[in-house]
C-alpha cells in the first residue's frame, strides 16, 4: 500500500489560484496511477483528476477541464493539483489517491490520504 500525505489546502476568493501537494511513500513512485477525488458536503465522493504511472495519460473531470492542471515531481515524489479560477462550487474536502480499483476516472482508489479542505469564497 502508499501512504499519502496531501498539503496546500485552505481558504480562497472566487477565482484565485490554489496549489495542492501529495507526498507518496511505500512503493516505487511511477508504477502507479494517482489522483485527486473529492467530496463536498452531503455529497458522495467524486473524481477530480488522475495521472498515470508513467505520466502520459492524464484525465480531468469535465467541471475543472482548462482550470485545474495535475502534474508529478517524480525527484520528489510528489504529485501535484494546480487549481486557477476557482469556483465556489470548488469548495470540498480534496483527497489524494493512489492505486485505482478499476478506471482511474473513478473514485475507488486502493489508498487515500487524509483529505485537505478547500473553501472557495464568493
Amino acid at each position: 500500500q502508499v501512504q499519502l500525505v496531501e498539503s496546500g489546502g485552505g481558504l480562497v476568493q472566487a477565482g484565485g489560484s490554489l496549489r495542492l501537494s501529495c507526498a507518496a511513500s511505500g512503493r516505487i513512485f511511477g508504477t502507479y496511477a494517482m489522483g485527486w477525488v473529492r467530496q463536498a458536503p452531503g455529497k458522495e465522493r467524486e473524481f477530480v483528476a488522475a495521472l498515470s504511472g508513467s505520466g502520459a495519460s492524464v484525465a480531468y473531470t469535465d467541471s475543472v477541464k482548462g482550470r485545474f492542471t495535475i502534474s508529478r515531481d517524480n525527484a520528489k515524489n510528489t504529485v501535484n493539483l494546480q487549481r486557477n479560477s476557482l469556483k465556489p462550487e470548488d469548495t470540498a474536502v480534496y483527497y489524494c489517491a493512489a492505486e485505482p480499483v478499476g478506471k482511474m476516472t473513478g473514485a475507488r482508489w486502493g489508498s487515500w490520504g487524509q483529505g485537505t479542505q478547500v473553501t472557495v469564497s464568493s
